[in-house]
């Protein structure tokens, strides 16, 4: 319901008529609605990662060209391309600072893997020792969640797809011997 109508238009007596549950039973998990709300960025983030699951095994070039090519074959399915799950209550909650260091853990979690990869690839020798991973992940997935933004307002795959393509090109110009696309 808060990805959908917002967290700011969701109360509690919504949630509770449509879990069918009584105060008590979400009282006895959440001690009020920011509880509830920090539990919910932390389920949008798990959506993100199950979304993506090729980003656990991002560590060459052909993985990180693999997972761009997952995220845009989701998002070619019908109703896409989609809003992003986390994006979506990040944007809502972004000027608020109880919510603002569980977002920025959450987009960090989205981060890690493909920083991962990238330091593997640093460690073989495939990305050039000058480079930072957790920086190219955080762009990348800048990129993404930027072209997922513009995609879903325009109806359009085209911003989405060449975020991310020019995401791919940034990682692949950083390579110690650069590959053609």
């Amino acid at each position: 319901m808060m990805y959908q109508d917002g967290v700011a238009a969701t109360t509690l007596d919504d949630i509770l008529a449509a879990s069918g549950t009584g105060k008590s039973q979400l009282y006895y998990y959440f001690s009020d609605k920011s509880d509830l709300v920090a539990a919910v960025i932390e389920r949008q983030i798990e959506r993100v990662l199950e979304a993506q699951p090729g980003l656990a095994d991002v560590d060459s070039m052909e993985g990180i060209e693999r997972w761009a090519r997952q995220v845009l074959k989701r998002h070619r399915q019908p109703g896409g391309p989609f809003a992003c799950p986390l994006g979506s209550i990040a944007a809502e909650l972004k000027n608020d600072p109880a919510f603002r260091p569980a977002l920025a853990a959450a987009f960090r979690r989205w981060e890690q893997p493909l920083a991962r990869g990238l330091r593997r690839m640093r460690a073989r020798g495939d990305l050039a020792r000058r480079e930072n991973p957790d920086r190219l992940a955080a762009v990348t997935i800048a990129a993404l969640q930027g072209g997922m933004l513009l995609g879903r307002i325009s109806g359009d795959i085209t911003p989405l797809r060449d975020a991310l393509n020019m995401a791919v090109d940034n990682i692949r110009g950083r390579l110690t011997e650069p590959q053609a696309a």
